[in-house]
């Protein structure tokens, strides 16, 4: 599955995981994607997009 937003552009961030104690470790904050059926040039097609472009509207949901 596709770790990055179609629409605008959003994927994976790295940084930091810090413990109590201080320690820190690398991870990663993956964006909540979701594969949907849009229309794109009249057409419907199948897209990986974020939640956040879904829901302001961005994207044309095929039925």
């Amino acid at each position: 599955m596709a770790r990055y937003c179609e629409i605008c552009g959003k994927g994976v961030i790295s940084g930091n995981k810090i413990s109590h104690s201080v320690r820190h470790t690398r991870r990663t904050w993956l964006p909540n994607i979701r594969t949907v059926k849009a229309i794109v040039n009249g057409t419907p097609q199948r897209l990986h997009v974020c939640t956040r472009c879904l829901r302001s509207g961005k994207v044309q949901r095929a039925v």
